[in-house]
């Protein structure tokens, strides 16, 4: 390491060209496959993806079986659009707003484009929920159900828009979904062909909308339009974030070092570090993902680091030596081993993350492992070229003046006190992090494990805005679906024929019971179950042509039960079952969480309620299976029937339950998940039913658990191979442990903060602890590497004290304020992940200079009997 930055050092305009063209043919490798795809060859596009889902890898059994079901039931992420009126008593219930409603339903049906493959996206018109896309549902005289659109056309007078309002309250799929609950909103559900087309819809929606001049507000959300946005949204916030937070690094750097053309040469270590790591994320083929995005955040902390204490030592040292090459020479000398050390220590810390089961955290961890070698290596061959392409009159007035001593800045002082502190007070210093470290185990504990992407933008976003407003009004705009599966065992014609004749055996029908020790002798006589069920139909029917008035009823029961047990595989068709699941509806309703369900059971009662027209009473289940199947006949004759099998798939044995949910959060989502399984366990399913989950909702919980036990399994695994590490850089156990000691106290501080002050851990809260372990231990490295070194030039560890508390202390404390204060400007931004980003990156560095200023010599006045005790022998002999 030294020879290569002497290397550097003597050729330095060779490493800044290679820097320079390294650099831009990166910018060029990406810029123009991304302009022109496909034009060159195995060159990748840049590819941005935010979508959860792709948090689990394509083969996840949860993600197969969500994108299975959704094909089963044939259906689509949705945009929700929400229209308020605040101004008109009845609220959009005007024949204004509703005209309005119309032609924007209308223009939304023409959303629709070819993509480069020629295929059409946009909005899937046909699936599309609206006022004037849904059927009304009334009785059209005894026994028969009338279907028209509920506003075919838009309403002439104000009569019209309230019978509207009227109609679809009247219909429970339709109640609380299309119409808020209290009636004076109205919301559209858009389908559309892919997640990654949402935002381009919305911005149509938006141009349509504009053309309006009434009351109305309209709101957009849904899952896919906070993903999509907030890929547009995260490039404008690297774009502006990040370089304002570089700026103010810049000049605090400025105010720390005084020369304004030396400052700037960790900026382009930072520069040359981040264009090389994300162009080689992208020529590589790996898309920009929500992690992915932040790389660059986690790499200029880092990337300066080694800079700021590069540049520390050499503005103390130069006024001692008056020659950069002397200088230079001796600073890498001293900074060499704890710069290689922190580097590898940083690396395993992220490149741990490769082990977590979280594909884009993989790829998140491995490429900041890549950036933070990179910082190293273009920190310690460019920060010394660039020093030796300055003029020498440049450092006429450079440097630390020692000749007032090293106490003559307030920091100086303040260290130097500190360090005093530290010696006498020891004890004392050990008290109080055993309380804080108690404090912040009460807080750990209250930690809860939680995401929902809308709130990754701040609260008065206009997602956050929308999100707010129609979960207000409406059951809910997230959804997350439940299927119910019935007894998938399927029986040969032998197993079937033993079940049915067991089955008319134990039955309550004499009839049956009679005929089945015949059935049992003719059974050979069948090739498969249809034959043997016509057989057993044309002995029933022989016997009831020959029954008497008083077993005529009896035999047409036989008839009726026999008709009806080939359909009893058609579970969804089964009253029990039907009641079961509207049970479990209404349970759910009362818990509070799910704002709303719709299900095949619903749509049941609503068409048998109008075939008996219209009665209340009438809304129910019928009481046999052809009862259910007439009105399921019925509903096929709707101008949406293809609507029935968003319920049920076409063989009845397997049925869809939408549930509305008025939050998105994942402990929300995994409250309901523990509902569902405590009602199936109270309350024993009928034939065998079962049931599972899919649905972005619910997708997410699961990526956030498997996050949370892979970062945990990871960081242990990191800390085990961090702490060997440490233990050969200083030859020593205990040295090894005493290294470990603030970045534990660190992660242990952070977390307390954040199970106190109740904030969620979240994605980007998960992936601090790989932050805390490299920077934590970067401190520890520096101050303990210095400290051993220049304990052999004092005969104690009190004389010591006071030269660490010098310049080692100056260059430590010099990175706290840049690096932590320099990252206060991602607290503008308006995307959240990257608020919390800013606010810990900041807490973790000043957390863990604190701790390693304090913590580490506090055990050394301890322990320095054990720490020092090779050293005392040597001295002794």
């Amino acid at each position: 390491m030294i020879h290569l930055s002497d290397t550097a050092a003597r050729r330095p305009k060779v490493f800044m060209w290679m820097s320079g063209l390294l650099s831009a043919l990166l910018i060029v490798l990406v810029v123009l496959p991304t302009l022109w795809p496909g034009s060159f060859g195995l060159l990748q596009p840049l590819r941005i993806d935010t979508d959860p889902e792709n948090m689990l890898s394509e083969d996840e059994p949860v993600r197969v079986f969500h994108n299975r079901q959704k094909k089963d039931f044939a259906l689509y992420d949705m945009v929700v659009v929400g229209v308020v009126n605040e101004d008109h008593p009845e609220g959009v219930f005007n024949q204004k707003s509703l005209n309005d409603i119309h032609a924007l339903t209308e223009y939304a049906k023409s959303i629709q484009w070819q993509d480069e493959k020629g295929e059409t996206q946009g909005v899937i018109s046909v699936d599309l929920m609206a006022p004037s896309t849904v059927d009304n549902i009334e009785p059209g005289g005894p026994g028969v159900v009338k279907f028209e659109w509920l506003m075919k056309t838009p309403p002439l007078n104000e009569a019209e828009a309230l019978a509207n309002r009227a109609k679809a309250q009247n219909i429970p799929l339709l109640n609380g979904t299309i119409v808020s609950d209290d009636g004076k909103a109205v919301a559209l559900y858009m389908p559309i062909t892919a997640k990654n087309v949402s935002y381009n819809v919305v911005e149509k929606l938006k141009s349509k909308i504009a053309e309006f001049d009434g009351n109305d507000q309209y709101h957009i959300t849904g899952l896919p339009v906070a993903q999509d946005t907030f890929g547009v949204e995260m490039f404008v916030q690297m774009a502006i974030s990040a370089p304002l937070a570089m700026l103010l690094i810049f000049l605090l750097m400025w105010y720390f070092f005084k020369k304004v053309s030396l400052v700037v040469s960790p900026m382009i270590v930072a520069m040359v570090s981040v264009i090389g790591t994300m162009g080689l994320l992208v020529i590589t083929g790996n898309t920009v993902h929500i992690m992915s995005s932040m790389i660059p955040i986690f790499i200029m902390p880092i990337a300066v680091l080694d800079a700021i204490h590069i540049l520390s030592d050499f503005y103390d040292r130069y006024p001692q030596y008056r020659d950069r090459k002397q200088t230079l020479k001796h600073v890498m000398q001293e900074l060499s081993k704890p710069m290689l050390f922190t580097t590898l220590t940083t690396a395993v810390g992220f490149g741990s993350l490769a082990l977590t089961p979280i594909p884009p955290v993989q790829v998140f961890g491995v490429f900041v492992a890549i950036g933070v070698v990179m910082a190293w290596f273009f920190t310690i061959t460019l920060i010394p070229a660039y020093i030796m392409l300055m003029p020498e009159e440049r450092f006429a007035d450079f440097g630390l003046d020692h000749s007032e001593s090293d106490n003559n800045s307030l920091m100086a002082r303040f260290l130097s006190s500190l360090g005093r502190l530290t010696y006498s007070g020891a004890k004392v210093i050990m008290i109080l992090v055993f309380l804080l470290v108690g404090v912040a185990w009460v807080g750990v504990t209250k930690i809860v494990i939680n995401d929902n992407p809308v709130k990754w933008f701040a609260p008065d976003h206009e997602i956050r805005v929308a999100d707010r407003a129609l979960n207000e009004r409406f059951a809910g705009t997230y959804m997350a679906y439940l299927v119910l599966t019935g007894d998938q065992k399927e029986l040969g014609l032998a197993g079937f024929s033993e079940k049915l004749i067991q089955d008319m055996t134990t039955s309550n029908l004499a009839p049956l019971q009679q005929l089945a020790p015949e059935v049992a002798g003719q059974t050979g006589q069948a090739t498969d179950k249809e034959q043997l069920m016509s057989l057993l139909v044309q002995k029933v029917e022989d016997r009831l042509d020959k029954a008497s008035d008083t077993d005529y009823d009896a035999w047409d029961k036989a008839l009726s039960w026999v008709e009806g047990y080939l359909g009893r595989a058609e579970t969804f068709k089964n009253p029990d079952v039907l009641r079961y699941m509207a049970g479990l509806q209404a349970y759910l309703q009362e818990r509070g969480l799910v704002g709303k369900s719709n299900s095949l059971a619903d749509v049941v009662k609503t068409v048998h309620r109008e075939l008996f027209q219209g009665d209340p009473q009438a809304f129910r289940i019928p009481d046999s299976r052809g009862a259910v199947a007439e009105t399921l006949i019925t509903y096929q004759n709707s101008h949406r029937p293809q609507d029935l099998w968003h319920f049920v798939t076409p063989d009845y044995k397997k049925s869809n339950m939408w549930l509305q949910l008025k939050s998105g959060d994942n402990r929300d989502m995994a409250a309901v998940v523990d509902q569902v399984d405590r009602y199936f366990q109270d309350h024993p399913a009928p034939q065998g039913l079962t049931h599972d989950w899919f649905g972005l909702t619910y997708i997410n919980v699961i990526w956030q658990d498997k996050m949370v036990s892979g970062m945990a399994e990871a960081f242990v695994g990191s800390f085990a191979i961090v702490l060997l590490m440490m233990t050969v850089l200083f030859r020593s156990l205990w040295w090894g442990i005493l290294a470990m000691i603030p970045l534990a106290f660190t992660i242990g501080m952070i977390y307390g903060i954040i199970g106190l002050i109740g904030k969620d851990y979240d994605m980007p809260v998960a992936v601090l602890s790989a932050l805390s372990l490299g920077l934590a231990v970067d401190y520890a490295i520096h101050f303990l590497a210095r400290s051993r070194e220049m304990r052999k030039k004092y005969p104690d560890w009190q004389t010591t004290a006071q030269a660490v508390f010098g310049e080692p202390a100056r260059a430590i404390t010099r990175n706290v304020i840049v690096v932590g204060v320099g990252f206060m400007p991602l607290l503008l931004a308006p995307l959240v992940p990257y608020q919390t980003v800013g606010v810990f990156i900041s807490a973790i560095l000043v957390l863990a200079g604190v701790a390693s200023l304090t913590i580490l010599p506090a055990l050394i006045r301890i322990f320095e009997s054990i720490l020092f005790k090779e050293q005392k022998e040597k001295e002794v002999a």
